[in-house]
């Protein structure tokens, strides 16, 4: 069983002849660091399980880049908007290191629900927690203070501080380079 499949298995819950069924769709690619995954302004035809490497998803404004999230083994990664909406995205999505994805094509996802009988079912649970740890994510920026969020992601995924550029960390959670600088020093002496 590769990673996917234990990832959905034990995420979803899914018999063994729906997880063929699901895992069969997704074919195994690989993006070179720097490569787009997705651009902004383009339409996302594609929803990726990472096996290996970091992504990175972010908009650019009129004065700064704004990280929205990293991607990391063991998560999915699409623009959801984009995908089930048929919009253009708003983020860029790119290989900050090689990677080693599952992908599987908007038509083959969108055949799932042909071949899987519960997939109505597993699809609004897949969502569905997405949004949670969307409102999760939303409630630490509102709630934590920068210290705080900085100790809530390094326990979350440590090895993000030692492969992903200090600016784009920062971003993601919200502060300045220089205040995530100081953090961190705080948090190793």
């Amino acid at each position: 069983m590769n990673e996917l499949q234990q990832y959905i298995k034990s995420y979803f819950g899914v018999a063994a002849n729906d997880m063929d069924s699901i895992s069969r769709l997704f074919k195994e690619n690989t993006l070179k660091k720097g490569d787009f995954f997705l651009e902004k302004g383009k339409y996302c035809n594609q929803l990726s399980f990472v096996r290996s490497g970091y992504l990175r998803v972010y908009a650019e404004t009129e004065y700064k880049e704004v990280t929205q999230w990293i991607s990391t083994q063991g998560y999915f990664i699409t623009d959801l908007s984009s995908l089930i909406f048929n919009t253009p995205s708003r983020f860029n999505v790119r290989a900050l290191t090689d990677c080693n994805l599952y992908t599987i094509h908007k038509s083959d996802y969108l055949n799932i629900g042909n071949m899987v009988a519960k997939w109505d079912k597993l699809e609004k649970l897949f969502i569905a927690k997405c949004f949670v740890a969307l409102e999760n994510r939303v409630f630490n920026h509102l709630s934590m203070s920068a210290e705080e969020r900085y100790h809530e992601l390094f326990m979350e995924n440590p090895t993000l501080f030692n492969k992903v550029p200090q600016q784009y960390l920062a971003s993601m959670l919200g502060m300045t380079p220089e205040t995530l600088s100081r953090i961190r020093k705080r948090a190793t002496s």
